[in-house]
């Protein structure tokens, strides 16, 4: 038997879902089940290419955190390339169980939420978990709440195992008869391949350059000299982290930058002095990715890091009081 698991929170060290999540992969490998877990957040340009790994799979866990209003992005997305590219007859034999676990109002209709939206694809969707806890101390700390996480692991196995019948529901009903798809009708391999090229970076940003360089003849074509946006490059990123540091008493912190389209991490060393260059991955009280046009309008003051994060550009992992302290350390002004 083998089951997907796809997470589609932000990966925060305090998220409780991850809890659970680890609770039930023990459970199921202890039955000797082959679990595969997808975390979304780690590669957003991926997520149109997930639905083909539904392919080999028995049943599927859906997993969101709530952190102030539904199922978030990543999942809504996730959902939505399953619309658009996952093998519909595929889905038909396809169990699922949504997992839910909110630090704010919300769990039972995102629980509702996802289930609909399984057996609208489909699917079969079956009774899962949806609980509310501040954090995850909560539910490591009560027997009472562990073993019920792992029944409902277990349950979810019999289900798949059995291959238990569910009854119709009017979701499907609905999804037959008047939900129907506007796109042209596919093969499965077609679909593959188009959620293929939906996910290629490099198409993409072929295509964004194609844009800008046609935008820019028709421009030059009326006589419009309005300058072009100078490029960062990876150099003037460091200097501008030097040029506008402003130390703190008694502050000391080592941040990792990822910035995963020059292929490199920006290491900031801040200890009686700043140490800022390019190196290789290492430990660190904080660790964030951000593309280097994020990193661009930040330098130049058009943004903080604070709202990069709060806007899901950037992602990080470690002491969240020392990612905050970023935009208090180095100050980039900005300037038209």
């Amino acid at each position: 038997m083998k089951i997907n698991i796809y997470y589609g929170g932000r990966g925060l060290l305090e998220d409780p879902t991850l809890f659970v999540l680890d609770r039930i992969i023990q459970v199921l490998e202890e039955l000797r089940v082959t679990v595969t877990r997808y975390n979304m957040y780690e590669d957003k340009a991926g997520i149109a290419t997930l639905p083909n790994t539904l392919k080999d799979c028995d049943g599927v866990i859906l997993a969101s955190s709530v952190e102030w209003f539904g199922i978030g992005g990543y999942m809504q997305q996730f959902l939505d390339m399953c619309w658009l590219y996952g093998d519909k007859e595929k889905l038909k034999e396809i169990y699922m169980m949504p997992v839910v676990v909110a630090t704010a109002y919300g769990e039972q209709d995102a629980e509702i939420s996802l289930r609909k939206a399984w057996d609208v694809l489909g699917g079969i969707s079956v009774p899962g978990l949806a609980t509310y806890v501040e954090t995850h101390e909560v539910l490591e700390r009560n027997s009472a709440y562990l073993a019920y996480i792992e029944k409902i692991a277990e349950d979810f196995y019999r289900w798949i195992n059995k291959k238990q019948l569910k009854l119709p529901t009017s979701s499907t009903a609905v999804k037959n008869n008047i939900i129907k798809t506007k796109s042209i009708n596919l093969t499965p391999q077609e679909s593959e391949q188009l959620s293929k090229i939906v996910s290629d970076d490099g198409y993409v940003k072929k295509q964004k350059e194609d844009i800008e360089e046609l935008a820019a003849m028709f421009k030059q074509m009326l006589g419009d000299d309005e300058p072009k946006q100078e490029t960062v490059y990876e150099d003037d990123i460091v200097e501008a982290f030097f040029k506008n540091y402003y130390p703190e008493k008694d502050f000391k912190a080592t941040y990792v930058m990822m910035i995963p389209d020059i292929g490199k991490n920006l290491i900031v060393k801040v200890d009686k002095g700043l140490v800022c260059e390019y190196g290789a991955d290492c430990d660190a009280d904080v660790k964030l990715k951000a593309d280097s046009d994020l990193m661009r309008e930040i330098i130049s003051g058009k943004m903080t890091f604070q709202k990069g994060f709060m806007s899901g550009e950037i992602t990080a992992k470690g002491n969240f009081k020392t990612l905050r302290m970023l935009d208090q350390i180095f100050r980039f002004r900005y300037s038209k």
